[in-house]
């Protein structure tokens, strides 16, 4: 049996309970999500744009889907509590893919302001939701059309016409469980005219005992003049299996940064798909992995320039070690009606052992002369050179590696626009790369503060 018919026939044969413990504007979806799987597989490793990453195998195992939305019991004894120094954010919660606001969360939010669970919101404001949901992620992309099928909550944010966010929003997703288990999240942001916010995702997973699949798939509406910050982190557990999407519209005039951090992980393949629909666009992707033992990592990109007189700038980095395997695919794609475009792509690799590989293929796809694109990719290792120099002027052989480990991941790190989680992230990725993986479980934590800080 093909994976995706088992999760077919699970939703076949369980559809009124998958429906009853969902919402109206996720269940409106679920037969054209379904009507499209009809026939149709997901990629496999050696498939264009999966190199090295095979979806069909990722979802082959028997993982136990909660249809039924039993608390499994997040260890809130153990939970992690994941705040930045010098940083106040409203703060959100996922436990596996059921989502939680803190009560703080809804103090002093700007008028308007709609933040909260798929399942709260669409009591109140279902046409709104209806307008957005599932219109830009297309059905037509399997691991898309199987989240769309089977995903019973998310997180919806919409920040209306000129509102400012004076404080980011930070959403924790924790996977806990006993049993291996399939979770399928969505988060749906909205920002109109003139509205500007930025946002920290972070997952983790408690039990690194158990295996997990993570289906996740982000709809990023970038209004006029619109700006919008999302940094992506993972420090999740290398039995923990993530696929990921994220898929963007931006309208003239529009700000985007997507920053994808993986420092911790099992299995992941993220992708970025972002249409630059409006003339004097901003967008700025950015990723960085660092990934050891036999951790795998996948990221592909595609910006599509269907606007002139825009901007991209696309940068990402690996450090590679043991026998972990990275892959990067980018494509920059400029129609003939996109004029006046500048935009830049870069791979930057390590590999810090002769058993660790990455792949990568840059792309630019131009059908107009009056642009000024490049793009550019290198694999190599650590300039012996530089570590023979630091040796020379007594500084040890780890530490000099070290070094230069962290100065290479340096120029990602400094697109964070928010300084506290640039020195946050500077921190964590500085302790990744000392072997330090449980970054998370050394923050701060209170089991009566978690308890008490959440409403369902």
């Amino acid at each position: 049996m093909s994976s995706i018919k088992q999760y077919t026939d699970l939703y076949k044969g369980n559809t009124e309970v998958i429906c009853s413990c969902s919402n109206g504007v996720m269940n409106a979806m679920r037969n054209e999500a379904l009507k499209s799987l009809e026939e149709k597989r997901l990629p496999v490793k050696g498939d264009e744009n999966y190199e090295i990453t095979d979806l069909e195998a990722e979802f082959t195992p028997d993982y136990g889907v909660n249809i039924n939305r039993y608390d499994f019991g997040a260890d809130t004894a153990n939970a992690f509590r994941c705040d930045v120094p010098n940083m106040s954010t409203w703060l959100y919660f996922s436990f596996n893919d059921t989502y939680y606001s803190s009560r703080t969360a809804s103090i002093s939010l700007p008028e308007g302001v709609i933040i909260g669970s798929f399942n709260q919101i669409a009591k109140q404001h279902q046409e709104l939701m209806s307008k957005y949901y599932g219109k830009l992620a297309p059905k037509s992309n399997a691991a898309v059309a199987l989240n769309t099928l089977l995903a019973q909550d998310g997180l919806f944010i919409y920040i209306p016409k000129n509102i400012t966010l004076e404080k980011p929003l930070q959403l924790v997703n924790i996977l806990n469980a006993t049993v291996p288990v399939m979770v399928n999240r969505r988060i749906l942001i909205v920002l109109e005219e003139n509205a500007h916010a930025k946002m920290l995702v972070c997952d983790h997973t408690q039990n690194q005992e158990i295996d997990f699949l993570n289906t996740q798939v982000i709809e990023v509406f970038a209004g006029k003049n619109s700006s919008f910050d999302l940094y992506d982190l993972e420090e999740s557990g290398e039995r923990t299996h993530r696929v990921s999407s994220l898929w963007a519209k931006q309208e003239e005039g529009s700000n985007l940064l997507v920053n994808g951090i993986t420092l911790v992980n099992g299995h992941t393949r993220n992708d970025y798909s972002i249409e630059v629909a409006g003339e004097h666009c901003e967008t700025h992707l950015y990723g960085m992995a660092i990934a050891g033992n036999k951790q795998h990592i996948d990221n592909h990109t595609e910006i599509m320039h269907n606007a002139g007189h825009c901007s991209s700038n696309e940068l990402f980095k690996y450090i590679l070690e043991d026998k972990a395997r990275g892959a990067f695919c980018g494509r920059i794609k400029v129609e003939p009606n996109a004029p006046k475009i500048e935009a830049y792509q870069g791979n930057r690799n390590i590999c810090m052992s002769p058993e660790a590989k990455m792949y990568t293929k840059p792309q630019l796809e131009i059908y107009t002369d009056d642009v000024k694109c490049s793009h550019g990719s290198t694999i190599g290792q650590l300039d012996q050179d530089a570590i023979f120099y630091m040796q020379a002027r007594g500084i040890s052989k780890n530490e000099a590696r070290m070094l230069l480990m962290q100065a290479f991941m340096a120029d990602v790190i400094a697109t964070v626009r928010m300084d506290s989680l640039k020195d946050r992230l500077r921190h964590l990725v500085d302790k990744r790369l000392y072997g330090k993986l449980a970054l998370c479980q050394q923050c701060s934590s209170d089991c009566h503060d978690i308890v008490n800080n959440i409403e369902q």
